[in-house]
């Protein structure tokens, strides 16, 4: 229930600009947020790369209104791509094709990704299409497949969702046309009529879906925070003889970090998802519906915070 409220919260244009304007709300985004510019992003993923980690960047904010708008975003990829390649980061991006211009129009959006898609192949670099709510799967998923992988075969990947009942058969397609997968649960609020709605049909969807990218698909990226599915993956490569150079682990900026650090330690590959920008309060508000045992964090920091201010 709380886990349902938050995600309609997430939806509500008025409270974000409440929150993105309060500052204890800002100060709770940081640790999940690097930051609103690219200096700041810049800076999360220079410390990253120093503990052995690579990242992935991502532009927050998603289905634009206006063509100017999906060819500002473009731009600020383009500026991201060039700055990476200057400073020698190692990482790539991620990009949501909505915030590219997939709901204004197809050639919008095609103009908008190929520029960006262009540029990472300058720099041999690449980049993953974020995946958004069920509303938009087929439509990415046709759209990286009909156009955009047939041209940037080694530049663009997508991303699956385990909590969806077709993910399975999608996770087959990957492997068979040998493009990069980042394989996740899925953080959208879904009817069951397109996903699982028990947390244990989702943990066995994505446990299925997992054995096959790291056993036949092309350098899978696990992205998951959940010990026992970590546990579970560690123990599968090391029976099946899968090399550690033949996928990562992925987890979000923030996110158990002691997590990022032991798998680098123990000779694992980890990425980490660096999400920037001022559009920040709907990635806050999936993190928090993630893991509903933040929101007294915070109600618990602004009550003390109350106090202190009547002291």
């Amino acid at each position: 229930m709380l886990r349902r409220s938050i995600l309609f919260l997430s939806r509500q244009p008025k409270l974000a600009a409440f929150v993105r304007d309060n500052r204890l709300a800002k100060r709770f985004a940081s640790r999940f947020v690097a930051g609103e510019t690219i200096e700041d992003a810049v800076r999360a993923v220079r410390e990253l790369n120093a503990q052995g980690i690579t990242a992935t960047m991502d532009l927050l904010g998603e289905s634009v209104t206006s063509a100017e708008e999906a060819a500002a975003v473009a731009d600020e990829y383009v500026r991201l791509l060039d700055r990476m390649q200057t400073e020698r980061l190692q990482g790539n991006v991620s990009v949501k094709l909505t915030a590219m211009g997939q709901d204004i129009a197809e050639a919008v959006c095609l103009t908008n990704i190929g520029t960006v898609l262009q540029r990472a192949r300058s720099h041999d670099s690449f980049v993953r299409l974020d995946m958004e709510s069920s509303e938009y799967t087929e439509k990415t998923l046709q759209l990286f497949r009909d156009k955009l992988f047939p041209e940037f075969p080694g530049q663009v990947g997508i991303v699956l969702q385990s909590y969806l009942y077709r993910t399975a058969a999608d996770v087959e397609e990957a492997i068979a046309t040998h493009c990069r997968v980042r394989l996740c649960k899925g953080a959208y609020r879904e009817p069951p009529a397109v996903a699982y709605p028990r947390k244990a049909d989702v943990d066995a969807s994505y446990v299925r879906c997992m054995e096959r990218l790291l056993r036949d698909g092309t350098y899978p990226g696990i992205a998951t925070h959940d010990e026992k599915i970590l546990a579970h993956a560690r123990a599968f490569v090391e029976r099946e003889g899968i090399a550690r150079d033949r996928f990562e682990f992925q987890m979000l900026y923030g996110v158990r970090r002691d997590l990022q650090q032991q798998l680098v330690r123990d000779g694992y590959r980890v990425r980490v998802y660096v999400p920037y920008g001022t559009q920040w309060y709907p990635y806050l508000m999936r993190r928090l519906a993630e893991r509903p045992a933040n929101v007294m964090f915070i109600l618990g920091n602004l009550v003390r915070e109350t106090i202190g201010k009547r002291r």
